[in-house]
């Protein structure tokens, strides 16, 4: 991957942004750390840009969120860590679409700097200091960009750029950081603004765990809330019909991913699934986990049931997931081999 490139490509793009660009970006600590790099390096090309992040229940290539946008109309927009779909996301304004994932899409025409297809593949958050490199010096954002590559691939991730990281800022500090991060998003309320206030203060890791900013206070007790239904969670036996491992949760906390994964090494020969019937009204959101080697995506696009739309089979080909709708949720696990017990009541917010 030539990195020099993927910067002269971004500063080309972003020459054709106006004063107020939009930075949409997703609410974990790899979208949050690309959301706030991307803006302090759009900043120092003297812009004054804007950060909106992509939470519980959206999507970026919704209608809602383009409805949004056609309000909003950005003068430059940069998409992070929020996937690859079909068509613009705002038809006439330069668009710079990052990410990792499994492309849906061509994003109709935005200039792409993707990580997937390489090896390994660099998280969203790597990708963008890259690119905040063709706009000038951003080695004291490097830290960004570890927090993310933490964030998604664990701090033995093996890149060059981390390592330094490490040395540099210390790996247990990045490692809290990410921890505390991330704790927000997934407690009750869903609302990672406290975490994207305390990024944009920061200077480092050091500064998001060491209290001197009063948003720590804040994640460090959705971190608390988080602990104590992943222990309660964690005491549910799996459901097992080969190939699937399913573990049926509820909760409002974004839980399930955790879950799934904590089941991972104990359920090798099996793809674990890990549903969330309490962490959002009408919906089922779902997290999918494997040590079997097998393509996740590749398997729940071959068990797609009616009516599962794009927040359905999106992420990496180790760790995928989505959302279905009640009677949709249904229909997919009774597909899977499952019995009325891991099926859901319908009610009128399932639509």
């Amino acid at each position: 991957m030539d990195i020099a490139s993927i910067g002269q490509t971004f500063s080309r793009t972003v020459a054709g942004f106006g004063r107020n660009p939009l930075v949409l970006t997703h609410n974990d600590a790899d979208g949050l750390s690309s959301g706030v790099l991307l803006a302090r390096a759009l900043a120092r090309s003297g812009r004054e840009p804007e950060i909106r992040v992509v939470g519980r229940g959206e999507s970026a290539w919704s209608e809602a969120m383009g409805a949004e946008l056609r309000e909003r109309r950005p003068p430059g927009l940069v998409v992070a860590d929020l996937g690859l779909g079909p068509g613009p996301l705002l038809d006439g304004t330069p668009t710079v679409v990052i990410d990792h994932h499994v492309p849906t899409g061509d994003a109709g025409g935005a200039t792409i700097v993707t990580g997937f297809g390489t090896e390994p593949v660099p998280t969203t958050s790597l990708l963008s200091w890259w690119c905040a490199q063709g706009l000038g010096p951003a080695d004291d954002l490097l830290w960004l960009a570890a927090i993310g590559l933490i964030g998604d691939l664990g701090d033995k991730a093996p890149f060059a750029e981390l390592a330094d990281a490490r040395k540099r800022y210390g790996a247990t500090a990045l490692r809290e950081a990410v921890s505390l991060l991330n704790a927000p998003r997934r407690a009750g309320l869903g609302d990672a603004s406290p975490s994207l206030k305390l990024l944009m203060k920061a200077d480092g890791p050091r500064a998001v765990i060491s209290g001197e900013h009063p948003e720590t206070a804040s994640l460090q007790a959705a971190r608390e809330e988080v602990k104590r239904a992943l222990d309660a969670a964690r005491r549910i036996a799996p459901r097992v019909k080969p190939p699937v491992a399913l573990i049926r949760l509820d909760s409002p906390c974004q839980i399930h991913p955790l879950v799934a994964q904590s089941w991972r090494s104990r359920l090798k020969g099996n793809i674990v699934m890990a549903a969330n019937t309490g962490y959002r009204p009408g919906w089922v959101h779902f997290a999918v986990r494997s040590a079997t080697g097998q393509d996740l995506v590749a398997f729940l696009r071959a068990h797609a049931p009616e009516g599962a739309d794009g927040h359905y089979g999106n992420g990496h080909a180790e760790a995928t997931g989505g959302a279905l709708r009640d009677p949709v949720w249904n229909r997919f696990v009774t597909g899977l081999g499952f019995g009325p017990d891991m099926q859901v009541p319908v009610t009128d917010a399932a639509g």
